[in-house]
C-alpha cells in the first residue's frame, strides 16, 4: 500500500460531512445562517450539521437511553484549559505522535483512547502509546473532563519548545483539519498555512475557560 492509500485509511475515520446547502443533514430543515449545533454519528463516523429541535432532542434521547441517544452524540461548543498542565517534549515523544499538532479522543466504539493529526489530506491517524498517555490521562485533569466521542485534548508544540492543550469539540478539531488541508503547500506548509494555524490558536486563547477548580484538586 503506497503512502496515499494509507492515509485515505485514516481519513475514512471520523469524517466531517458538509451539505450542499445549509441543512439540518437529520430533519433536512433549512438552518439559519451563523453558528448551529453538531452532531456525532456514531455509527457513521460523522459529523453532522443539525437545527437546535434536533440537537435537543438528541440530547433527550440519550438522557432517556434510547436508541437515538445512543448513535448521537450532540457536540459541546466548550474550550477549556488547565493553567496547572504541563507537557515537555520527552513527554509527547513518548506518546508516539510523529508530529507536535494533534488531537486525542475517547472513541467508545472501540473502547480505546485514539490520536489524530492535521494533515494536507485530512486527518492521519497515529499510533497512540496507550501506557504512556495513560499515565499523563492520571496526573491531568484536562483529560478526565473529555467527553468520549464528542471532545478532544488538542495539543500543540509552540515555536519556544513548550506546549499548550486545550479541551475542545470534536467539530473544532476538524475545522483546524480543514485549515490545513485549504492552506498547505509543499513539505513545510508556508507561511499562509503557519499563520492560519497561529490565528487559529490565538481564537481558541481567547474564547478558552480554565477548568474549575475542583476538577483540578
Amino acid at each position: 500500500m503506497n503512502g496515499l492509500a494509507a492515509l485515505k485509511t485514516y481519513a475514512r475515520a471520523w469524517q466531517p460531512v458538509a451539505p450542499a446547502e445549509s441543512r439540518c443533514q437529520v430533519c433536512a430543515l433549512a438552518l439559519d445562517a451563523g453558528p448551529h449545533p453538531h452532531l456525532v454519528d456514531l455509527e457513521r463516523r460523522t459529523l453532522l450539521c443539525a437545527c437546535p429541535s434536533c440537537a435537543a432532542l438528541v440530547s433527550q434521547s440519550r438522557d432517556a437511553g434510547d436508541r437515538g441517544g445512543a448513535r448521537y452524540r450532540l457536540v459541546p461548543t466548550r474550550v477549556l484549559i488547565d493553567p496547572d498542565f504541563v507537557l515537555d517534549r520527552a513527554q509527547w515523544d513518548a506518546l508516539r505522535i510523529p508530529v507536535h499538532l494533534a488531537f486525542i479522543f475517547f472513541n467508545s466504539r472501540d473502547d480505546r483512547w485514539v490520536a489524530f493529526y492535521p494533515s494536507p489530506a485530512g486527518a492521519a491517524e497515529s499510533a497512540l502509546s496507550l501506557e504512556n498517555f495513560g499515565a499523563l490521562a492520571a496526573r491531568a485533569p484536562l483529560v478526565a473532563a473529555i467527553e468520549p466521542d464528542v471532545e478532544a485534548l488538542l495539543v500543540r508544540g509552540r515555536p519556544d519548545g513548550a506546549f499548550e492543550a486545550f479541551l475542545v469539540s470534536i467539530e473544532t478539531c476538524y475545522r483546524l483539519v480543514g485549515q490545513v488541508r485549504l492552506h498547505w503547500q509543499g513539505f513545510h506548509g508556508g507561511d499562509r498555512a503557519w499563520h492560519e494555524i497561529e490565528a487559529f490558536f490565538a481564537g481558541l486563547r481567547a474564547q478558552a475557560q480554565p477548568l474549575a477548580p475542583e476538577a483540578r484538586a
